[in-house]
C-alpha cells in the first residue's frame, strides 16, 4: 500500500532541523514507525524477535555502541531498553547535530527511568490515528488555518452520507485499515483491542489485570464517551457486570490505557467570564480514536444508524480526533467549555498566541444546528477575553456555509487543519 501522506510529517521534519532527536509517541498501529522509516537511513527494532535479546543486552551494558549506526538513527520502541536514552542525549551534547536520532515508543511506563530528561536534545511529537482529511475521506475544502487568518470563503460539499460516517466511525483511523473491505476492518478494530486486554496492558508495566475488569471499563468508557463522567458514574455503570470494581480499581486501569495513549480526555477550557458563572471542570471522556469505543461495545457501522444517540457521541469522538490532529499542526489544542447553566461549546480551539473558537459539534438537522448556533453566541457574549476567531457547528451534513448571524456550518467530511 502506497504511503499517505501525514500532517505531523511537517512537523517531524520541522523538530528534526531543531533537535538532535524527536521522539515520536502515541498508541500502537497509527502508523509511528512507517512514518519515521520515511526519515531514517538506519533502524533498530527491539520488536524483532530475531535480533531482541541480543539488543537489549547490548544497551543494558553499552549502549553508545548501538548508535554507531548512519544517521539519522531509528530506534523502534525505545521504551523497551530506556538506558539507550541517555546514551543519545549524552552523543547529541556532544556532536551538537541536529536530527540524529528517531525514537519511537507506544508506552509512557519504564523499567528504569532515564538520568536526563532530554530537554533541549530530544523534541516530543505525539502521533494519532489519521484523520479523515488524512485518509482521504475529507475534501479538505475548509481549512482551519485559513478561517483562523480570515482568509477563506466558508464554502464547500463532503462527499459524505451518515451511513459512510457511521462506517469511518467503527473502521477507525488506523492506517492498515485504510484501503480494506468493511467486514475486515470492523474485525481488524476488535482484535486490536483483545490484545490490548490480554497482552500489552498486562506487559506494560509487570502489573496483572484481570482481562475480564479491563474489558467492563473499557465498555463503560465506551458508553460514557464524550460525557463528563467521573470515577463513580463509571463505577455505577460496571455493577451491570457480575464484577463488582473499585474505584480505586478503575483508575489504575485508566491511567494503565492513558499510558498506552489509548484514552485521551478532553480537559475543560477555564476562560475569564463577565458573569460568576461556575465552569464545570471535570474531564469529558474520550478514546484516541472512535473505533475502540465501538469495538469495546461490540457494535457495528449499522449499530450506530439505530442508536441515534450513541450516534451523536461517537460522532463527536471522531471530530475532537480530527480536531486535535489539525490544532497540533497549527500550535494550538483541543478544549471543550460547559458551565452549571448547561452553555457549553464541544470544543473551544485554543493556539497558543492567544486566539480561540468555539466548535459545536452535531450530526446536522436545522434545529440541532440553530440550538447550537445561538449557544455558542450566547459564550461569545460572557467570555472575558478578545473575540473568538470564529464559531463553528461543525456537523455530518453536506455543505459548508456561513449563517447570516456569522457562525459557520462545517461537515467533518470538508475540514482539514
Amino acid at each position: 500500500m502506497d504511503y499517505l501522506p501525514r500532517i505531523v510529517d511537517d512537523l517531524l521534519e520541522k523538530k528534526m532541523r531543531l533537535f538532535g532527536g524527536v521522539l515520536i509517541e502515541g498508541c500502537k498501529w497509527c502508523g509511528k514507525s512507517t512514518t519515521a522509516k520515511r526519515k531514517a537511513k538506519s533502524i533498530i527494532e527491539f520488536q524483532n524477535p530475531a535480533t531482541y535479546e541480543n539488543n537489549l543486552e547490548i544497551a543494558r551494558t553499552r549502549p553508545d555502541l548501538l548508535l554507531d549506526e548512519e544517521k539519522p538513527l531509528l530506534i523502534d520502541e525505545w521504551q523497551v531498553a530506556p538506558a539507550i536514552w541517555d546514551a543519545i542525549r549524552y552523543d547529541v551534547d556532544k556532536t551538537n547535530l541536529k536530527g540524529q536520532y528517531l525514537l519511537t515508543g507506544s508506552a509512557t511506563q519504564l523499567e528504569k527511568a532515564p538520568k536526563h530528561s532530554g530537554t533541549g536534545r530530544i523534541a516530543r511529537l505525539l502521533m494519532r490515528p489519521m484523520s479523515l482529511y488524512e485518509s482521504k475521506n475529507s475534501t479538505g475544502e475548509v481549512s482551519l488555518k485559513k478561517i483562523f487568518d480570515h482568509q477563506q470563503k466558508i464554502e464547500g460539499k463532503s462527499n459524505l452520507e451518515l451511513e459512510d460516517i457511521a462506517f469511518l466511525i467503527a473502521k477507525g483511523g488506523w492506517p492498515s485499515v485504510a484501503t480494506v473491505n468493511e467486514e475486515d476492518a470492523l474485525l481488524i478494530a476488535r482484535e486490536y483491542l483483545e490484545a490490548v486486554i490480554h497482552e500489552d496492558i498486562q506487559a506494560l508495566d509487570g502489573v496483572d489485570r484481570n482481562p475480564t475488569r479491563v474489558r467492563t471499563v473499557l465498555r463503560s468508557l465506551a458508553r460514557n464517551i464524550s460525557t463528563t463522567a467521573n470515577l463513580s458514574v463509571i463505577k455505577k455503570d460496571t455493577e451491570l457486570s457480575d464484577d463488582v470494581i473499585s474505584e480505586k480499581t478503575i483508575a489504575d486501569y485508566i491511567k494503565a490505557l492513558e499510558k498506552m495513549y489509548l484514552i485521551e480526555d478532553v480537559v475543560a477550557w477555564s476562560p475569564k467570564l463577565r458573569s460568576k458563572t461556575e465552569i464545570r471542570v471535570t474531564p469529558k471522556r474520550e478514546f484516541v480514536d472512535p473505533s475502540l469505543a465501538v469495538a469495546a461495545l461490540r457494535a457495528t457501522d449499522k449499530d450506530l444508524l439505530k442508536d441515534f444517540k450513541t450516534f451523536g457521541l461517537l460522532f463527536e469522538a471522531l471530530c475532537i480526533r480530527d480536531l486535535r490532529i489539525y490544532m497540533e499542526s497549527l500550535d494550538g489544542e483541543v478544549f471543550f467549555y460547559r458551565d452549571r447553566n448547561g452553555l457549553e461549546a464541544d470544543a473551544i480551539l485554543h493556539l497558543n498566541n492567544g486566539d480561540w473558537a468555539a466548535v459545536e459539534i452535531k450530526l446536522g438537522t436545522e434545529e440541532t444546528i440553530n440550538e447550537a448556533a445561538q449557544n455558542l453566541l450566547k459564550l461569545k457574549n460572557i467570555i472575558d477575553m478578545r473575540e473568538p476567531k470564529f464559531l463553528m457547528v461543525l456537523t455530518a451534513t453536506k455543505y459548508a456555509y456561513q449563517r447570516e448571524d456569522g457562525v459557520l456550518v462545517v461537515p467533518i467530511g470538508c475540514l482539514k487543519n
